[in-house]
């Protein structure tokens, strides 16, 4: 045990220290609190944002779109748009004001515009971002015009229905028809597909370099390939989620940065019971991919090598990418159910299934001991791997002689 801890703390130091891993830890956090900053904020008036605003901001977003209404529906600009929107009488004024660059588009609306519901828009170029926005502008314009003389109906035009949900076994916690309810499930699957297989790869990492510079040959002359895996395993799962907190409480400081509230919706508070059953399968997915990578490690001769034969190991973790949809959509279905067990896709399959519904406890009981099972027999198969015969063959990694030594056959 002392000489498992005297691995562990070394592994986690030695990472922590790295620069490569400073600059990921940093670096994300970073962008994305510029980001806020830059695009958040682009309203205020003094102080860096101000500044960071100006230098983002181009010309042309500055400038006016023209708009000439046939159909004289329109005939005022409200003052909340007159600097975004200038209204002409003539097509030949509008077209002159667009070729001198005084405005940057021009929206014609025809007399059969409420037959046929066509606007023309005049651009000198086309930018997708900006014209997303002007087309915006002008739609509200239209619908303010159109329906200024029943102001409950324009009312219920500018706000977005609500849906309310009710379930014959009501869920408390979240409401099934809301669409942050819906996307909970994607962003549920991508972030422990991300945080599971960066933490595995740090593994690969580790091992590689030692075996690379000797220095794992030296360490298995005074300790055992098991207290040396069970200590790098530990070690970097605790700087995977030393990186999780770090990125998850700089996203809630920027949320409140942002001016919004540091309470999340209701639609994305999980329940309790996801969050115990989500630490679970992260630990146990962990040990399983980061015994993996280890074993990948110890066999290839190069990093290169490493990298390829990774991509193999982490087609698994890929699948329920892949099968994403038809699971969310059916959580309790034969697909589901089987990519929830199967241990190799269950940490990531069991928390899409979680987040998407309910799942019945015994098929949660019976991927924990499955993913258990598989986690022990592969740190225990893997353990084997550090020793002269796979350290130093030399070979040539393929799939077939990764399974054999698994399996105690070469």
């Amino acid at each position: 045990m002392k000489k498992t801890l005297i691995v562990l703390k070394n592994e986690l130091l030695t990472t922590i220290k790295r620069k490569s891993f400073i600059l990921t830890l940093l670096l994300l956090p970073l962008i994305g609190l510029i980001f806020t900053l830059v695009v958040g904020n682009r309203d205020q008036t003094s102080g860096i944002t101000s500044l960071i605003s100006k230098l983002t901001t181009t010309e042309e977003e500055k400038l006016s779109i023209g708009l000439l209404d046939d159909t004289r529906n329109i005939t005022k600009i409200p003052d909340e748009l007159k600097d975004q929107i200038k209204l002409y009488t003539t097509k030949e004024s509008a077209n002159i004001d667009l070729g001198s660059g005084f405005i940057k588009a021009f929206y014609f609306i025809p007399e059969d515009y409420v037959q046929k519901g066509e606007i023309v828009v005049y651009r000198p170029d086309f930018n997708p971002l900006s014209a997303g926005n002007d087309n915006y502008l002008i739609e509200t314009l239209i619908n303010s015009a159109l329906l200024s003389e029943n102001p409950e109906i324009m009312n219920l035009v500018s706000t977005a229905p609500k849906f309310k949900t009710e379930l014959l076994s009501p869920e408390p916690q979240r409401d099934p028809g809301h669409q942050l309810t819906f996307f909970l499930p994607y962003i549920v699957t991508f972030l422990f597909y991300i945080v599971i297989l960066g933490s595995s790869s740090m593994m690969l990492n580790s091992i590689t370099n030692e075996k690379s510079n000797r220095v794992i040959e030296i360490l298995l002359t005074s300790i055992t390939p098991m207290q040396l895996l069970s200590g790098k395993i530990v070690a970097l799962g605790l700087v995977g989620l030393l990186q999780t907190i770090v990125w998850s409480g700089t996203g809630l400081f920027i949320l409140r940065l942002s001016g919004r509230s540091f309470a999340l919706p209701i639609e994305f508070q999980l329940p309790t019971s996801i969050l115990v059953w989500g630490i679970i399968f992260f630990i146990l997915g962990y040990i399983l991919y980061a015994s993996l990578m280890a074993g990948v490690g110890a066999l290839v001769s190069n990093l290169k090598e490493a990298s390829q034969a990774t991509t193999i190991l982490v087609i698994p973790m890929v699948i329920p990418l892949v099968l994403l949809a038809p699971v969310i959509q059916n959580p309790n279905g034969a697909l589901a159910i089987f990519l929830s067990l199967f241990p190799f896709t269950s940490p990531v399959s069991m928390m899409t299934r979680l987040s998407a519904g309910n799942v019945p406890f015994w098929q949660i009981l019976l991927a924990i001991i499955l993913l258990l099972v598989s986690a022990y027999w592969i740190v225990r198969s893997v353990s084997s791997f550090f020793r002269a015969q796979y350290l130093l063959s030399g070979k040539e990694f393929k799939i077939k002689y990764f399974i054999d030594a698994m399996l105690g056959k070469s």
